[in-house]
């Protein structure tokens, strides 16, 4: 069957006339999508930019909230709503696939490239929107937990688990909130599926973006719903145990989101003429973790 394209209308940007097209996908697509990013990930020692960013920050918060039995309860939504700014912080991900596309390098200290982004300042008002979301998520779930036990904190972790999990206000409380997120994440997933990605590639305003991203979803409904089920299950089979596996999911799910724009949004026609930059090498896996530092190459 041939592969089906469906225009946007015509957006005014800066006085230029901007069309583009998304393209009808399927669940091939979306293997493929992941098969890439799984490439990207071996290819780019991106692993090490989680490890020594993200476990410290988890850290400092796990640590902070089991201490503080009063904001437990947040836990939980807390990590689940990273589901909703995970685009935001794929930004590095995406950059570094979109070199390695083009064939030019790509290590991890190339994620701060993304401050020359065509589109960075729309970039940053639509990550505004992303967190906005994401606060009212955290304000929504501590609104359930307190409707549902009250204001009383809880006294420990074991006394937490218990409520939660043993009695019909923690088995409402479990499926009120499951119901409330899967809304949160419905939206964000609309709004951003492909809508940083474009920023970065092209110049489009974050309205333009969103709108493409809507449009994405509205053509390609069962894939992008079978698409937001992956990453949930993923991102939830990381983070167990103790978010260990996220050094592997966040990466592969970071440059694979990168190949399903690909797949979605159909390539600008008349793209502006850039400097080329010197190939690719071939890497090693003993390389790691000198490939990190370029510089003690060079001598």
């Amino acid at each position: 069957m041939a592969t089906q394209y469906f225009a946007r209308p015509k957006l005014q940007f800066f006085g230029v006339s901007t069309t583009y097209v998304v393209r009808k996908i399927g669940l091939s697509d979306l293997r493929d999508a992941l098969r890439l990013g799984w490439e990207d990930f071996q290819a780019i020692p991106t692993h090490a930019v989680v490890l020594c960013v993200i476990y410290p920050v988890i850290g400092l918060v796990l640590f902070r909230l089991v201490l503080g039995y009063s904001v437990l309860p947040l836990l939980f939504p807390l990590a689940a709503g990273f589901t909703l700014i995970g685009p935001f912080a794929g930004l590095g991900l995406y950059e570094l696939s979109r070199r390695r596309e083009r064939g030019e390098e790509a290590a991890a200290w190339h994620v701060t490239d993304v401050l020359r982004a065509p589109s960075f300042g729309a970039i940053l008002e639509l990550g505004a929107l992303l967190l906005v979301l994401f606060g009212i998520w955290i304000a929504a779930a501590d609104a359930i937990y307190v409707a549902t036990f009250g204001n009383a904190p809880a006294a420990s972790i074991p006394d937490f688990a218990k409520r939660v999990l043993t009695t019909p206000e923690g088995w409402s409380l479990i499926i009120v909130g499951c119901g409330v997120g899967f809304l949160f994440a419905v939206v964000a997933l609309c709004v951003s599926v492909v809508s940083f990605p474009l920023m970065l590639d092209r110049h489009a305003s974050a309205i333009d973006a969103v709108r493409t991203s809507l449009q994405a979803v509205k053509e390609n409904a069962f894939v992008m719903a079978v698409w937001g089920l992956i990453v949930a299950v993923l991102l939830a089979v990381g983070s167990l145990p103790f978010f260990v596996g996220l050094a592997v999911v966040l990466p592969v799910l970071g440059h694979a989101t990168w190949h399903l724009y690909r797949k979605v949004v159909e390539p600008d026609p008349n793209p502006p003429q850039e400097e080329p930059s010197p190939p690719i090498g071939h890497r090693y896996a003993a390389d790691f973790p000198a490939s990190l530092f370029p510089w003690s190459r060079e001598r």
